[in-house]
């Protein structure tokens, strides 16, 4: 038997260190032609450093980086790109008011008589768009894309430059399961195509599905590797977080109490056709389920006072609330974690002190106006410690946190308020297991403390879980409710793809 080929890329003991963290210590994969390799860790464990290093985006303070068996340096995003590398970040990085063709060839035009060649740019366009199998024109403009489809380009820009390594950074995050199995097919081809990847997830599900062999990463270090017939949940995330989650989902039994939230004939802007009712009652976890684009969301922005309710109710603990705006919901001891958390829920470039305080300000003020900064300093610090947020010190920069710790922010700046009723659109999206499972326990012990808590999640894991019932939606109509008993992947889909189940 002939021995293994010499790796495509291989790092050897790299280390990383910036002022006060130790990033990565002695951290070694390979890479092989023609292979996805997944790699996964905790937030802060090293994998967007590592992958920074070998984009050219920073340098190694120790260690060896291999190409063709090569070592190599690689102190620029151009020197990466010469040797094959192209790293595909989560947020895309595309000119949206540009067509397809434009944004492939974007920097790098090809010129006739000193101006751009259109023909080319379309002509060797079309190839790339057929080596993906994305049947769009390239004279198409991007703004009129879907996500998945931006992710295609994207991925069809990188090949464009000859890249024989691809490094995907969260590729489905904001994908549907369509776009997302549209991704993963394009994926194998390419595959299959000699084109070797490493694939970074948070969703182990994808991982245990795409990839061929795992490498593991913990506090900066290599925690293990797996081949393909050793990949499994369970056994990656125990490398992951180094103990065994068993108990994943920290349910407990709860005896149901009053009806804290009840939606009436609920009319929202976004679908005029549809009415919504229901009831979530004290310490009671409701899950939201449905497609991308059935309506969760907007649901719950009405309910936070974003957007106005055509017609309909809302009541809390059986009084009628008129919700208008944000603040007259926060006077009703409602709070809404948004999906976006650097977008909608997060002063990202302030203090995580200042964040935790906003909602508080009124609360925190002496009667002369001013802020109270000993109150604020109080209420941020209680809620950092409960949350166990992992931050130097409260006058860090949010921006700067991990994903799972930003998350976490804004869960304090919300449940410092005592809300009665916890409104959370996807919590636990781009944050790793160790932090989800914090998220869990915190859902769990408000549920205890009688909150009334409605969660909106796309991870079908997530919604069987965490839920002690389920709300079904599909384009934008309520489909379905499933009590404890009913609740199962397959009901689940069934109404959420618009069809029925027995009960």
């Amino acid at each position: 038997m002939n021995a293994d080929p010499v790796p495509l890329l291989e790092v050897d003991q790299i280390s990383k260190q910036f002022p006060g963290v130790r990033a990565l210590h002695q951290v070694s994969l390979t890479l092989k032609r023609g292979e996805i390799l997944a790699v996964i860790g905790e937030n802060g464990a090293g994998k967007s450093t590592l992958m920074k290093i070998l984009a050219g985006v920073q340098e190694p303070n120790q260690g060896r980086i291999l190409v063709d068996g090569q070592p190599v340096q690689i102190a620029s995003v151009q020197q990466a790109l010469d040797l094959g590398i192209s790293l595909i970040h989560q947020e895309l990085n595309l000119a949206d008011n540009l067509d397809v063709g434009a944004n492939i060839f974007l920097g790098r035009e090809p010129l006739r008589n000193g101006f751009i060649d259109r023909q080319t740019i379309r002509a060797e366009a079309q190839k790339y768009l057929d080596m993906i199998g994305l049947t769009v024109s390239p004279e198409t403009r991007v703004s009129s894309l879907t996500i998945g489809h931006q992710q295609m380009i994207e991925i069809a820009k990188a090949l464009s430059v000859n890249a024989r390594v691809l490094i995907l950074d969260e590729p489905t995050s904001s994908l549907s399961a369509r776009e997302s199995e549209r991704l993963f097919d394009t994926l194998r081809d390419l595959r299959s195509q000699g084109v070797s990847m490493i694939y970074i997830s948070h969703r182990l599900g994808e991982v245990q599905a795409l990839a061929d062999r795992v490498t593991v990463l913990r506090d900066g270090e290599n925690a293990g590797h797996l081949d393909a017939e050793e990949i499994n949940h369970n056994t990656m995330v125990r490398l992951m977080v180094g103990r065994d989650l068993s108990q994943f989902y920290a349910r407990r039994e709860r005896t149901p109490q009053e009806v804290l939230l009840e939606v009436d004939h609920l009319v929202t802007p976004t679908w005029p056709q549809h009415q919504l009712s229901f009831q979530v009652r004290a310490g009671e976890i409701v899950g939201v389920a449905g497609l991308v684009g059935a309506g969760r969301t907007e649901m719950l922005r009405t309910l936070f006072g974003i957007d106005q309710a055509l017609s309909g109710t809302v009541s809390v603990a059986g009084k009628q609330v008129n919700l208008q705006t944000p603040q007259t919901a926060i006077h009703e001891e409602i709070a809404l974690v948004p999906e976006d958390r650097k977008q909608h829920g997060l002063l990202v470039e302030d203090t995580v002190r200042r964040n935790i305080g906003l909602p508080g300000l009124r609360r925190n003020r002496y009667f002369s106006g001013f802020l109270n900064s000993t109150a604020e300093t109080h209420a941020a610090e209680t809620m950092a410690d409960r949350l166990a947020i992992r931050t130097p010190n409260l006058e860090q920069i949010s921006q700067f946190l991990s994903g799972g710790n930003q998350q976490k922010v804004v869960l304090a700046k919300w449940l410092a308020l005592r809300p009665r009723i916890l409104l959370l659109d996807e919590p636990t999206r781009g944050i790793d297991v160790g932090a989800k499972r914090e998220i869990y326990r915190l859902m769990e012990e408000l549920a205890q403390e009688g909150v009334a808590i409605l969660f909106v999640s796309s991870e079908m894991e997530e919604i069987l879980g965490m839920s002690d019932r389920v709300l079904v939606m599909h384009e934008g109509r309520l489909a379905g409710e499933l009590n404890q008993d009913q609740i199962n992947e397959e009901s689940v889909m069934q109404l959420a793809t618009g069809g029925t189940v027995s009960v």
